[in-house]
């Protein structure tokens, strides 16, 4: 069966309805049936609960406060690299931006300025520049961590569709990761703006930072945009930046001749948070 033959479904499926669902399920206590819930998903999926800054099944509260969990801070040693991998994952795509278009699979771009809401002055700034879009699975870790340090100027909710990001779907829906919802974060760095864009998906519940807490919900219906300028939010290099509640993906954009990309790294290979993404040129 083709990509575009499988992912066929998702135009029909109610996505926001079975996301809205979902997140009451994620989020509620229910004692017993949540740890079962849990216990069920960590044998699914074959969580290594062993990494876990809290490793007992039974003391989670809600399905959220088990899939936001803490890793040991021994778990994740930071490589010495001017960028570091801000996620647990597999590598999309990444590479160089050609013009203002970014590689999303075989027979699919989209633009930065489609990625940032429409900001044409925003993605300017990446013209010819890199990008790396990084797939967070269910097993992995959720919590997305900086890959430098940086200076936070915006934060831009835009509005979108609720299709899965898993691979088959990258393959097989046009413009994916600037169709669907997202948190476009922008950052002043020591090498020039910087972009980590938060991707949402079907039973995605949420996004949040760690500066404002959750963005959605509610779903707001248009693009709006939080400014930081009058406030000194600085971020370290591997400190926590946000989290999503249930799987999705990061894209992340760079300016020209900023940065070279670790050369072990390959399209669909397992990336971990701290590992080396890329040195300064």
């Amino acid at each position: 069966m083709s990509d575009r033959l499988a992912v066929l479904p998702q135009y029909l499926l109610p996505k926001g309805a079975l996301t809205n669902f979902a997140g009451r399920v994620a989020g509620a206590k229910g004692g017993a049936m949540t740890t079962r819930l849990i216990r069920w998903f960590v044998g699914r999926y074959d969580v290594n609960m062993g990494e876990a800054l809290n490793p007992d099944i039974a003391s989670y509260t809600s399905f959220n406060e088990f899939f936001t969990r803490a890793l040991r801070p021994d778990a994740r040693p930071l490589a010495n690299a001017d960028f570091i991998c801000p996620v647990d994952g597999r590598i999309s795509q990444f590479g160089a931006i050609d013009d203002d278009q970014i590689f999303q699979a075989k027979g699919h771009k989209f633009s930065t300025t489609a990625l940032v809401g429409g900001d044409a002055a925003l993605a300017a700034k990446f013209q010819h520049g890199s990008f790396a879009n990084l797939y967070l699975s269910p097993r992995d870790y959720h919590r997305i961590h900086m890959p430098c340090d940086g200076k936070l100027t915006r934060m831009i909710y835009v509005p979108g569709e609720l299709f899965s990001v898993n691979p088959t779907t990258a393959r097989g829906i046009p413009g994916l990761f600037a169709r669907n919802e997202r948190v476009v974060c922008v950052f002043d760095t020591a090498h020039g703006p910087f972009v980590m864009t938060l991707v949402g998906a079907t039973i995605v519940g949420s996004m949040a930072t760690v500066w404002h807490g959750v963005v959605n919900p509610p779903r707001l219906p248009k693009v709006t945009e939080w400014t930081y300028a009058d406030q000194n939010i600085v971020l370290k290099k591997g400190e926590e930046l946000g989290r999503f509640l249930l799987g999705s993906t990061v894209v992340m954009l760079f300016p020209k001749d900023t940065l070279s990309f670790n050369p072990a790294w390959q399209p669909a290979g397992p990336v971990k948070l701290g590992e080396m993404m890329a040195n300064l040129k």
